[in-house]
């Protein structure tokens, strides 16, 4: 049996309808950025999910109906397109290509339920932050474009005012000299199932990540609908940051202050509970996909 008869398939008309519609919902992120990099402009808050992650912007906008489906028609678009192979009439994401991916479908399955099973720590107050500004001189820090809020002793006096538990390697690796002392965990890039948990801003981000790497497996529905979370928890991210980011328009969540932090909490658990199904959505595509061939 050829794999057009184990898949579903969309006509042209149909699966154009919802290429049309990724493209227009990413545009509204993607196009701004383009114009800003034109200009040789920057934003510390919407470019980070561009800038740190390795998918370009136009493999955001491409569309995927993911694995199991085969696209009819004319789809000379996905000629040559890295995970695609022409099957009796169209193209297809072919179970070949999908089994060449197991040991990383496996190690992100291990990571993502890992994460979901660990109850979420809340209160860290996005002192990452802070910490990776933590006594620098004013030219070393990576907005350097933007000030502190507090100045840098002030910022540096709330640093050493709280307990910092960072739990996310890619956060940690950030940190300065000083700061990585500071906190109570020591996070590596081979222990991230051991200590990601799902209050974690930045473990929240990466469900972007982790869903691109899935493409062209899955739909790309999923992956916008990841980066959409993304976007907003980025925003949350450098509102408690030490930086006055006033000017474009985002008041602070100054966690220095009891009402600042309770503001925190409260946004971090909304993002908890907003991220925990597309978690496990992410669980279950790695699922489908591991059970491919069987």
């Amino acid at each position: 049996m050829d794999e057009r008869a184990r898949a579903s398939v969309l006509g042209e008309a149909a699966w154009h309808a919802r290429r049309d519609a990724h493209e227009r919902r990413v545009d509204a992120w993607t196009s701004p950025h383009l114009e800003r990099r034109r200009t040789g402009e920057a934003h510390p808050v919407h470019d980070f999910l561009f800038t740190y992650y390795s998918q370009r912007p136009a493999a955001l906008r491409r569309w995927h109906p993911g694995h199991g489906v085969v696209l009819a028609g004319d789809t000379t678009a996905y000629d040559g397109l890295k995970g695609y192979a022409a099957t009796s009439g169209g193209v297809t994401v072919p179970e070949a290509y999908v089994a060449s991916q197991a040991r990383m479908l496996r190690t992100l399955r291990t990571l993502l339920v890992a994460t979901a099973a660990r109850p979420a720590q809340l209160g860290c107050f996005g002192l990452h932050e802070w910490a990776m500004v933590y006594r620098l001189d004013a030219v070393e820090v990576r907005h350097s474009s933007w000030p502190l809020r507090l100045g840098a002793a002030g910022t540096d006096a709330v640093v050493e005012q709280h307990r910092i538990r960072c739990t996310h390697f890619d956060a940690y690796r950030f940190f300065t000299e000083p700061a990585r002392p500071l906190n109570v965990l020591s996070p590596g890039r081979d222990d991230r199932a051991e200590h990601e948990q799902p209050g974690c801003l930045h473990a929240g981000m990466d469900l972007y990540k982790h869903a691109f790497r899935l493409t062209p497996m899955i739909a790309s529905e999923l992956v916008a609908d990841c980066f959409a979370l993304a976007r907003e928890i980025r925003e949350l991210d450098m509102r408690a940051s030490p930086y006055d980011l006033s000017a474009l328009g985002y008041d602070p969540v100054p966690i220095e202050t009891a009402a600042g932090k309770q503001a925190y909490v409260e946004a971090q658990q909304d993002f908890v509970e907003r991220g925990s199904p597309l978690r496990q959505r992410l669980v279950e595509e790695c699922d489908r996909l591991l059970a491919v061939g069987d």
